[in-house]
């Protein structure tokens, strides 16, 4: 299977050395051979149809900031004429979130759909923005467009609920999205600091963002509830129509109460059909939500099934390359692989 990369920062990374790990457990166990014929970075291009050699691809790229310094890379090139232009059966759209606009995501997913390309993104982006008309987009084209790695990092929240949910109505679904906010409010529960001190010290330990305005105030969350909302409960939602609270106006005595009395306090996002809502909510001391650390969780709430909830690494370019990687063999599998 003929791969395309496009963005190669931390995830394009991550999943380039999981495909080298990966590569004959691939083979035998599915019968899958990706071999990436192209990868694009904010300053060019590497691009060689018989499979670029990604152990030396890293080396060079790590050396140079570029992909383009790999042999016949080319500076400047752009992705559409990578999209456009080589041969290839899936398209990797690996950029930075832009949640206003989409782009440049929205822009690569469209052209590849429309070049006959099958699309698997980590981008919330295009989703949040356009994701009906990128779900249509790719019935007309005829192509696969996979997203797990959007919501929950390692944790197959979509597969899970389409899959192995598969005869349930889905009434509700809760979850822990975002690992930042659940790092801070778990050090604010055990060691009753301040919301500003233990977001200083996320900060120098690379759990939060220098800028975490998108955790903190719930934007992230609110982008993965809107995802799950359309992609699971066939809405047609967008960010502006989710209620938002985030986390900067909880304080130690409020977590301390919520403990004394059976609980704590987690950023929740919800999504049922009419409502969308995410902000700080009392969790039962025990329930699969009051995960620790920067777990993830969800919760379905399900018309036979009744419950069911999963828990998992939501952060870090391994954990997300294990959804990239799924969706690529589910793709495969699609096809008759």
């Amino acid at each position: 299977m003929r791969v395309v990369l496009i963005g190669f920062g931390n995830l394009g990374r991550g999943l380039s050395r999981v495909l080298i790990q990966k590569a004959s457990f691939l083979r035998k166990s599915y019968g899958l051979i990706p071999r990436v014929v192209a990868i694009v970075d904010e300053f060019g291009a590497a691009v060689d149809e018989k499979g670029l050699n990604l152990t030396r691809l890293l080396k060079v790229a790590g050396k140079a900031g570029t992909v383009a310094a790999y042999k016949g890379g080319k500076r400047g090139k752009l992705a559409h004429r990578v999209i456009e232009g080589v041969e290839a059966d899936v398209v990797y759209e690996l950029t930075p979130t832009n949640i206003k606009t989409g782009e440049p995501g929205l822009t690569h997913i469209k052209r590849a759909m429309r070049a006959g390309k099958h699309v698997i993104t980590s981008n919330k982006g295009p989703l949040v923005v356009a994701f009906k008309e990128l779900d249509s987009l790719a019935r007309r084209c005829g192509v696969e467009f996979r997203y797990s790695a959007s919501v929950g990092g390692a944790v197959p929240v979509v597969g899970l609920a389409r899959e192995l949910l598969a005869g349930n109505e889905i009434r509700e679904i809760r979850g822990v999205l975002n690992g930042t906010t659940n790092y801070i409010l778990t050090r604010m529960s055990t060691e009753g600091a301040p919301f500003e001190v233990v977001l200083r010290e996320a900060q120098e330990l690379g759990v939060a963002e220098k800028d975490p305005t998108l955790d903190i105030e719930g934007i992230d969350t609110a982008c993965k509830i809107t995802i799950l909302a359309n992609s699971l409960l066939g809405m047609n939602a967008r960010l502006k129509d989710v209620k938002i609270a985030g986390i900067t106006r909880v304080r130690p005595e409020a977590i301390r109460l919520a403990r004394e009395a059976g609980h704590t306090i987690k950023l929740i996002g919800v999504a049922k059909r009419g409502s969308l809502e995410v902000g700080p909510k009392l969790v039962p001391l025990g329930h699969p939500l009051a995960v620790g650390g920067t777990l993830n969780a969800v919760t379905f709430e399900l018309d036979l099934a009744r419950e069911i909830s999963i828990t998992g690494f939501g952060a870090g370019p391994r954990e997300t390359s294990s959804s990239l990687l799924r969706d690529l063999i589910d793709i495969h599998r699609t096809l008759g692989g």
